[in-house]
């Protein structure tokens, strides 16, 4: 058979490009956040609320301090206040202020010369808790009666008379919806909702911090974004971001996970306080569970209108995303996923960024994608 003459030939599709990283890899040179070490080097611990919402009465210190090897602690106290909008939230992420407002928020942090005595630290140190009402599912946060999260953290897009947890509210669509349904031989409505699931990457967060008086700093972490890194955590401790350098080591794993801050900023606020010696900082596999992002949880409701030869007359998309104690839920994304590889004469997506006790979501391949499609698919 000849060859096909239309048929170009590439410059990397059809062949096997040598991986720049891939000898590393393999051969073990490759360093990850948690082989990073440096000479006088501390290990940090991290002390995290038990409850999904409680008011922190009292942080006492005393006895983790009196700890032989325990250089330096840090509380909410310990960082700058009158942080406002998306800096604030991830202030708040990083360490609870007045509040936990989830299993597993950090609200206190020690370093220590070892990474044995920095855990026995943490049990010493007492937290006096307010046990307060929590709520976990999504829909059940904007019902009447819900505890609030987080008042005033709605923006303005919130129409008047929604309950506080809801934040951000869009809409957007286009024709008559209620005509399209009219003309349409089947009208289907179904409810879908789907669990918040982790990213699952099988390296743990880690990173070494290390800050001195002067505000200059250095971080070595794994991350999907430095910059970010950079300019996030020199927004929550009120750094010059021009003085923060960001290394990042290999990754293992991130799937978008790992494009935010969760607790390199206490890294670094342990140096500082410790009088400039670096501070790594690794999770153990049950903290980045508890603690940082997974992807939202959604409620879903769709409604489809069809004609007998297969034509899509109308469609209306209801999603609730819940992402957390924080702005932030892809519920726009989802939406504009939701109906997009059809062509529809009337639509309708109406969405909800809700807040909930949990943490804070993160990116998760193709963020709040895989939720709308999913709804809408499952009833086509």
């Amino acid at each position: 058979m000849a060859k096909d003459t239309n048929i170009s030939d590439f410059r990397y599709i059809g062949t096997r490009p040598a991986r720049p990283d891939g000898l590393d890899k393999v051969t073990g040179r490759a360093r990850y956040g948690a082989d990073i070490a440096a000479a006088n080097m501390l290990h940090a611990a991290v002390v995290r609320s038990p409850h999904a919402h409680a008011r922190i009465v009292k942080i006492d210190t005393s006895k983790a301090e009196a700890l032989d090897g325990v250089k330096a602690i840090v509380t909410r106290a310990d960082f700058p206040t009158g942080l406002t909008g998306e800096d604030w939230d991830l202030q708040e992420n990083t360490m609870a202020g007045e509040r936990a407002l989830y299993d597993g928020h950090a609200v206190a942090a020690i370093a220590a010369t070892s990474p044995h005595i920095a855990r026995d630290a943490v049990k010493l140190i007492e937290v006096e808790y307010e046990i307060l009402p929590h709520v976990i599912d999504v829909d059940d946060a904007m019902a009447e009666g819900a505890p609030v999260i987080r008042e005033g953290a709605a923006n303005k897009t919130v129409p008047e008379g929604m309950h506080p947890n809801v934040v951000k509210y869009i809409e957007f669509g286009h024709g008559d919806v209620e005509d399209g349904f009219a003309k349409a031989d089947l009208v289907m409505e179904r409810h879908y909702k789907t669990e918040a699931t982790h990213q699952g990457y099988i390296e743990p967060h880690a990173c070494m911090g290390q800050l001195g008086a002067d505000g200059k700093g250095e971080m070595w972490v794994c991350t999907q974004g430095h910059w970010y890194i950079r300019r996030m955590c020199a927004a929550v401790l009120g750094l010059d971001t021009a003085q923060l350098r960001v290394t990042a080591s290999e990754i293992g794993g991130g799937f978008g996970g790992k494009t935010t801050i969760f607790m390199e900023p206490l890294a670094l606020a342990l140096s500082r306080k410790s009088g400039g010696r670096p501070v790594k900082l690794v999770m153990s596999r049950s903290e980045v569970l508890r603690a940082t992002g997974p992807t939202a949880s959604a409620s879903m409701d769709v409604k489809i209108g069809m004609t007998k030869d297969g034509m899509l007359t109308a469609g209306v998309a209801n999603f609730r995303m819940q992402g957390g104690a924080f702005p932030g839920s892809p519920v726009d994304m989802a939406l504009y996923c939701a109906f997009a590889p059809y062509q529809v004469p009337a639509l309708q997506h109406i969405g909800y960024d809700v807040l909930a006790n949990r943490p804070k979501c993160a990116a998760y391949r193709a963020p709040g994608s895989p939720m709308g499609a999913f709804a809408v698919e499952s009833l086509i």
